[in-house]
Parts: C-alpha cells; structure tokens; sequence
C-alpha cells in the first residue's frame, strides 16, 4: 500500500514518517521546494523529540519520499491524507478550510483509480461530506471515498501518541474504505488497540469534544487553584485526590498560566462557532474560552503582586516561553500576554528556553534573550518560571541566589517546593498553594490562638 499526505506540517509530517516506520511507502507532499529540499536532506522543519532520527532512517530505509508534485503523488497513492492547516479566520473565530478544500480540488483532478481520501486536518463537522461533494463536482468519474480519520498528538509526545495511541478514530461507512484502513492501521490493531469506525460527522465531533474537554479541565483546575489560594489550601493536594478517582483521571488536571499552542485555543473557538451553526449552544466551552484568556492577565497580576506591585525598571527573568516544554511552539502561549503585560508596566525582560526562542523573537519584541537560565537571571528582581522544561526542574538554586538581585521565584508550573527554597532564603511564590508570607500569616494566627 502507498500513501500520500498532503501537507508537511506538524501533523502531515509526524504522520508521513510514523506510516513509513509502519512498513508503508510514503510519499509527503508540501509546496514550499525549499521544506522539500530541507526534508529531502533529512532535516525537520519542526521540533519534536525522536522525528529527526525517525526521518534519518525512513530516508535510508526508501521508504518516504518527499515532492511538490501533489498529482504524482495522489497518482500513486491507494490513500491519501489531506492534513494541511486549519487556522482560525481572521473575521471570525471559526475554522478556515480554504487550504483543505483547496487540496481537495487538486486532488481531484488526478484520480485515476479507487482512492480512500482521509482528512487529518482537524475539520468542523460535515467538512467531509463538503470534500466528497468538491471532488464530486470537479471530477463526476473519479473513483473514491473520503474518510475522517482525527489525530490526537501532543506535541512533544507525538512519535510516542501515534504508535501507541489511545484509540483510532475512522469515520467511514463505506465498506471500501474500511477495509483499506483496518489495513493501514493493521500494526496497531495487532498491539489490541482500539479502533472505532462510525460515520464521518462523529469523528469530526470527537476531536473536537477531546480536545474541548481537556481544555475544560485546565481550566477548571486553574480556578480550583485561585480558591485554594483565597483559603490557604493546595491545589496539586486536591488535584491528586480528584485524579484518584477513576471517573477523573489525574491528567490535564495541572495548575499554570493556562492553555496554548496550536490546538486548543483555536479548537475550542470553533467549536463555539459550530454550536451556533447547528443552534447547540457551547456555553461551556464559551466559558473556558474567556477563562483562559482572563487566566494569562492573572498569571501576569500575580508577578507584579510578588514584586511588591510595581515592576517598573526591575528586571525578570522568564524560563521557559513555549506554551509547553519539548517544543518551540509559542502559538497562544501564555508568555506571549505575559511578557508584553510586564513590559508595558516598566519591566526589563531576559529570556531562556530551550528550543523556543527563535519563534518567540519573531512575535516578542525587547526581550534579551539567554544562553542558559543562569544568565537570563543574572541581576534580576525576580525569577518567573513559565514553562515546565525539566532543565528548569533541577536549577542550582544555591548557584541563582548569588546571582540574582533579588531572591523572588514566581513558579507558575509549581515544579518546586516551598522546603525547597527556605533554605536559600527566597521568596517563592507558586499557583494554588501558600507562600511563604501566607505561611507565616497562619503560623502568627496560631500562635494568637493559642
């Protein structure tokens, strides 16, 4: 079997070279020559852990090969994948399908024999049944069935997410077509991985409730933490015990800054947008939308509030500027609301992450950026983690203390301890659990009523 995907991106290119670690031929294409070229020569366009030496031995192996010639490749593929961007549009919060929609014209003019045209893309329902009328109308002979076939990777999880997924979602009814892809997904199946068929509108609805609701439990969690720090409780405490419960499940229940990236802050959007087109009100993902937004305004509050209320001239380092560690994505993260809310106050900003400070310098301006942590916080008032880079979890903390100018650490992914920074002598400051002045307030309490 050989398969074509359209589209070189985060999902076409994870996807593209997973099915040709599978045993499958490949073709990946894209139009920009200058990706191809890059691709060619075995150098990825993105970052995520393990896809550059995956890509090196697929190249090696001949099983993938990459062009900007889509009918040659739909030509001689017995599936092809549709898994170009669906960004939000600029007028409205809705999904802009012009680019999927444009491939699937293309498509269709180079179907010479029975194709299975699976979207990737992650599409408001009934995009599917809008591609199957597309290449109807362009070309009435073609040969073909179109099935929706979501992804649910995590970026920088994502080799990991696509062998060993959770389950996989087909939305097909046509018995071609299934039979085609029980083939495609044949070496999961062996390894007794759930693979659900249903008709294409469910699969479409899926992606978008998951991603929605995982969306909701960030958040809920967050406000859960802003309780926890109104009362003097803690937040990962009662996270632990809620994901004890099976119906809960301990995942997505982290306290922070709020959600980013590439998929949930659009996705959510949309499906907000699709509610009203079918007159089924989202108002719950309505809410989680504007939560998240107030979220990274808070977070930002919060770091003038632990600097005393007044940041002007002071210098914060920021670690960590990608929405999420082993990543360089920065698409709606939160560092880019909270660096720019700092520096509109007077804040001077340094800067280190690991792998997102190209992408970040296109967006972010003024911001000195660092070699390592230790330099971004040399000098500095205070010390702002932001993203949970597991470097950043191993900090010599005696090393900082000598360093900084002054010893505050506002922890917004709670990686430390508050036993971990009393014996440096700083102020720390985390998301839904006391600080220390918080701690000392309850202890005098104590002490008052005793």
């Amino acid at each position: 079997m050989h398969i074509g995907v359209i589209g070189t991106g985060y999902v076409g290119l994870v996807s593209g070279v997973c099915f040709s670690e599978f045993g499958f031929n490949v073709t990946c294409v894209d139009k920009e020559q200058s990706k191809i070229d890059d691709l060619r020569a075995g150098q990825s366009p993105i970052y995520e852990p393990g896809l550059d030496d995956l890509l090196e031995n697929q190249i090696k192996a001949g099983r993938i090969d990459f062009t900007t010639d889509l009918g040659m490749a739909v030509r001689k593929s017995d599936v092809v994948f549709i898994a170009v961007g669906t960004p939000a549009r600029r007028d409205s919060n809705e999904a802009d399908l012009s680019y999927v929609y444009g491939v699937a014209k293309e498509i269709a003019a180079h179907i010479d024999s029975y194709k299975v045209i699976v979207t990737k893309s992650t599409v408001p329902v009934g995009t599917a049944r809008q591609i199957e009328d597309i290449i109807r109308k362009e070309n009435p002979n073609a040969d073909f069935s179109v099935a929706s076939n979501p992804e649910f990777l995590r970026e920088g999880a994502a080799i990991n997410d696509f062998m060993r997924p959770d389950r996989v979602v087909v939305g097909t009814r046509d018995e071609r077509a299934q039979k085609v892809m029980r083939e495609l997904y044949r070496p999961l199946y062996l390894n007794e991985t759930p693979i659900i068929f249903t008709k294409r509108e469910t699969a479409e609805i899926i992606k978008y409730a998951a991603n929605a609701f995982l969306a909701t439990k960030i958040t809920f969690i967050n406000e859960i933490a802003d309780l926890c720090e109104g009362a003097g409780a803690n937040v990962q405490e009662v996270a632990k015990s809620l994901g004890l419960d099976g119906r809960i499940s301990p995942k997505f229940l982290h306290a922070g800054p709020g959600y980013g990236g590439s998929c949930f802050p659009k996705d959510t959007m949309a499906l907000v947008e699709t509610g009203k087109k079918y007159n089924a009100e989202q108002s719950i993902v309505a809410s989680v939308v504007q939560a998240n937004e107030n979220r990274k305004i808070r977070m930002a509050e919060k770091i003038v509030t632990a600097m005393g209320g007044d940041v002007s001239g002071k210098k914060i380092a920021v670690l960590g500027v990608a929405f999420k560690p082993n990543t360089d994505d920065v698409r709606d993260a939160p560092s880019l609301q909270i660096i720019p809310y700092l520096q509109e106050r007077g804040a001077v900003i340094a800067a280190y992450d690991p792998a997102a400070m190209e992408e970040a310098g296109k967006i972010l301006s003024n911001v000195s950026w660092c070699a390592d942590s230790y330099e971004a916080s040399q000098d500095t008032d205070a010390v702002v983690i932001l993203t949970e880079w597991n470097q950043f979890r191993a900090l010599d903390l005696k090393r900082l203390s000598t360093i900084v100018k002054s010893k505050t650490i506002v922890d917004l992914r709670n990686i430390y301890k508050l036993e971990d920074m009393e014996p440096e002598g700083f102020y720390y400051v985390s998301v839904g659990r006391p600080d220390v002045r918080q701690m000392q307030d309850v202890s005098i309490k104590d002490q008052s009523a005793g």
